[in-house]
């Protein structure tokens, strides 16, 4: 609920007027407003209003005609957003903000502000997972790209994307934060107020090419935090910060070793360039060239080769490196132009629908939202999907209520789009970090043991029958038992092991990477087979 009324006074003060951009519902029913004949009417009219407000209008539903408080119910409220988007779709229109408030005689009341456009084009849309040590500058380099803001020196951007309020407090990370910046034909374009659902929508509407950044966690006790957020994103490609007044550390080192690892094109930013003179910031250069060949990685120093080498070049052995400085703006063009430039990866865009569910939490007159990546496919509003596995290995019939993109609502997304989906016949409760959405003809198997070709990272001994990590893959990060072929795998072994999960079953595939660890004892792995809960 939305505790600030401001909204919703200044419609019930505007009032419905002909020729104005506010409508008054008390509810919108799918048995009597998405009829034919009825539905048609309904949709000219909300185009009418939108068109009124220079392309915006606002409807107030749970209130009579002349603007008394009437209140509906949560379900009834759900049912009626479902309704509003169908009409704003067939206007040409979309759902961009729904705010909602309770009323003294029960039920709720709601404001949605609708806008002119329907949903996002099919262009390119990056994802760009960042990682390093902590207070080495990668929230706030992050927060000035988004916004276009110079830091303060004390980190003002970071607060941007810190999504807790101990976060804020502390200065430093414990989740996963999003942020999203994009392009037109004129540049960049960014949000004015990161704080604003609004201004994030602003820039997903009014840009041609999207960038999103799955800001990752910088502190030793959350790396787990941070491999889900590099495992499970379906990420594009990796930004990895070095402070030049501290240089490579050991978590600089964990976090490079996860996402060459996972193969991910990956790309260093040495941040903080104003802190230290030349010599300096040569040395951690050097240093950061060191470490990337030790990985058996090609650096590529951009202010040597320039910005086309460092798009032309990037993959998963050439690791382009650049200086930067969020204060002062070093570097920050150069990073503009070289995301404005770098191709969409792969993805599975004409496979099956499947998205791995990484948070769930539950709105107000909505209900159960999963949000996620997709990782292959598209789905739209409407879709009948299965949830699941459960802990029984079952899966859960749900339809999707809508979908949201950095809060702006749309009708369909597809592979490799973070998203949140509104789900319909499940409660929040029941859903969880790890399960996966797939269409509702998926035959889908849950897996509680798989064979896969690992590699031991780091271990201070060996990797004995029964060794028990945890498992990240994709969304999934969970207990479970190795039994290497053998018996055993020493520091920098490759072989073959049988995982078992402790507790559950999950969906998993053939050919899907993961990272395991344990204390400071690490490694990666691919599925080779799959074997059915028992």
């Amino acid at each position: 609920m939305s505790p600030d009324r401001a909204p919703l006074e200044r419609a019930l003060e505007r009032g419905e007027q002909e020729g104005g951009s506010v409508e008054f519902k008390e509810r919108l029913s799918e048995d009597l407003h998405a009829t034919e004949g009825r539905f048609e009417s309904l949709a000219a009219q909300l185009r009418h209003r939108v068109l009124s407000g220079d392309g915006e209008a606002t409807y107030v539903v749970g209130v009579t005609d002349d603007g008394g408080l009437a209140g509906i119910e949560p379900e009834t409220f759900s049912e009626s957003m479902d309704v509003l988007s169908l009409l704003a779709d067939e206007a040409g229109a979309h759902i961009a903000d729904v705010q909602t408030w309770s009323v003294e005689r029960g039920g709720i009341v709601g404001v949605a502000t609708i806008r002119e456009g329907t949903r996002l084009a099919d262009d390119e849309h990056i994802v760009v997972g960042t990682a390093g040590h902590v207070d080495h500058g990668k929230s706030t380099l992050v927060g000035s790209l988004v916004t276009g803001q110079a830091d303060d020196g004390q980190g003002s951007t970071r607060s941007y994307l810190d999504v807790r309020p101990h976060e804020i407090e502390r200065g430093l990370s414990a989740d996963l934060s999003y942020g999203v910046y994009g392009f037109d034909e004129d540049g960049p374009v960014r949000m004015d107020n990161p704080d604003r659902k609004s201004d994030r929508a602003r820039v997903v509407e009014e840009a041609d090419r999207l960038v999103s950044f799955v800001d990752t966690v910088g502190h030793e006790p959350w790396l787990r935090t941070t491999i889900r957020g590099i495992v499970g994103q379906k990420l594009d490609y990796g930004l990895l910060t070095v402070a030049a007044d501290d240089g490579p550390t050991r978590t600089t080192r964990e976090h490079l070793g996860i996402l060459l690892a996972t193969e991910l094109p990956t790309m260093v930013a040495i941040t903080k360039v104003d802190l230290v003179d030349d010599d300096r910031v040569a040395e951690v250069e050097r240093e950061v060239e060191r470490l990337l060949r030790d990985a058996e990685k090609t650096p590529l120093p951009v202010a040597r080769h320039g910005v086309d080498a460092a798009v032309e070049e990037i993959s998963e052995t050439v690791v382009p490196v650049l200086r930067t400085s969020a204060v002062d703006g070093t570097g920050l063009e150069t990073l503009d132009e070289v995301f404005e430039r770098l191709p969409k990866t792969e993805t599975a865009a004409d496979g099956d629908f499947e998205m791995y569910i990484d948070r769930t939490y539950k709105v107000s007159g909505v209900g159960a939202v999963a949000s996620g990546t997709i990782r292959s496919g598209r789905v739209e509003a409407g879709d009948e999907l299965l949830l699941g596995p459960m802990a029984d290995g079952t899966f859960r019939e749900v339809e999707v209520r809508s979908i949201e993109m950095h809060y702006h609502r749309v009708d369909e997304a597809e592979a490799g789009r973070i998203v949140g989906i509104a789900l319909k016949g499940v409660r929040e409760a029941d859903v969880e970090r790890g399960m996966v959405l797939l269409p509702r003809e998926a035959d889908p198997t849950p897996v509680r043991e798989f064979e896969a070709e690992v590699m031991v990272l780091n271990h201070p001994t060996r990797i004995g029958d029964g060794y028990e990590p945890v498992v990240h893959l994709e969304t999934v990060s969970e207990a479970a038992a190795f039994y290497p072929e053998g018996g055993q795998l020493l520091p920098g072994d490759t072989g073959r092991a049988r995982v078992r999960f402790k507790f559950r079953p999950y969906c998993v595939e053939e050919g899907q990477r993961f990272v395991f660890r344990e204390g400071r004892s690490k490694g990666v792995g691919t599925v080779t087979d799959i074997t059915g809960p028992e």
